[in-house]
Parts: structure tokens; C-alpha cells; sequence
């Protein structure tokens, strides 16, 4: 017996994203928290995604501004950070910032465990972006299964990416 096709994800990114990844059928509207999440779930699921140098600003100089988001990263059901970098270089700081990379780190750390959201080292845009959508899969796939299936919020009339 074949498998049932699988409706497509309906991923949104945040219309405030400068560099959007490339997600063919992707809505582009406001989100309150995080870059990318799912249509009608925006609210419950929030990946943000930091190049090495947004992260380390955001670390710096964007960091109330950051741990703001943070807070209301911690309230959803699932959320996480993808860094485009690997640890190793990330643990190297840009040249403009004055900010020791090990505290850098000790940052990231003590966060992820104060407001509960998940850090990634992905390692490049490339494969921060299959991340993404892994993760975005992962969060659909269980929340489908635990609500017995479920259908495809309907995504008629809304602008899609251009993708």
C-alpha cells in the first residue's frame, strides 16, 4: 500500500528577516518571536537564527534586547537558536568585538538552560537551514501524533516567499 503523500510544511518566516532561507511554498509575515515557525503554531514553535557575528552582537551590545527575546522564546513549546558556525568557530570572535569567546559560550549555555531554549551550533547557512527545517519537521511530526493526525492549517490568500 503506498504511503500518503504528506501535505507540505507550512513554514513562515519573519518578515523582519534579512537573509531568509529558501523554503519553496514558505509564507512571509510578522512573527513576534524567532525568524522561522509554522503557520498557526507561531505562538508554540520559534527557531531564530544568528549568523556568528548577529550572535556575538547580540551577546554585546544587542544583549537586553536579546535576552527580551529570550523570555519570550521560553514561554512556546519549543524554540531554539541556530548559530551558522561550528563551536570551534565561534569560540574565534569576530575582530570588532572585545567580548572573550569562552564567555561568549558560558552565555549561550547558562540561557539555554535559564529559558529553555535549545542552542545549535550548525556549523554554515547551508546546514543551519536543513536544520531548521528538520527541526520544523520534528516539531510538526510530534505535535500531529500526539493530536491523532490532524489537518494542514489551510494557507490560502497568504503571500508566499517568492520561493
Amino acid at each position: 500500500m503506498a504511503k500518503k503523500a504528506e501535505p507540505p510544511l507550512p513554514i513562515v518566516i519573519d518578515s523582519r528577516e534579512q537573509q531568509p532561507y529558501d523554503y519553496p511554498g514558505a509564507v512571509v509575515m510578522a512573527l513576534r518571536s524567532g525568524d522561522y515557525s509554522l503557520f498557526g503554531f507561531e505562538t508554540r514553535v520559534a527557531i531564530e537564527r544568528k549568523t556568528l557575528s548577529d550572535a556575538y552582537s547580540s551577546l554585546g551590545s544587542g544583549r537586553k534586547r536579546f535576552e527580551r527575546e529570550l523570555e519570550r522564546l521560553s514561554g512556546m513549546d519549543y524554540a531554539a537558536i541556530v548559530i551558522e558556525a561550528t563551536l570551534e568557530e565561534f569560540l574565534r570572535a569576530p575582530a570588532y568585538t572585545k567580548m572573550n569567546p569562552r564567555a561568549a559560550v558560558n552565555s549561550l549555555l547558562a540561557w539555554s538552560v535559564k529559558y529553555h531554549v535549545c542552542i545549535f551550533f550548525a556549523g554554515s547557512r547551508r546546514y543551519g537551514q536543513t536544520l531548521t527545517l528538520r527541526l520544523l519537521e520534528k516539531f510538526w511530526k510530534y505535535r500531529r501524533e500526539a493530536k491523532g493526525g490532524g489537518q494542514t492549517p489551510n494557507l490560502e490568500g497568504l503571500q508566499d516567499s517568492g520561493s
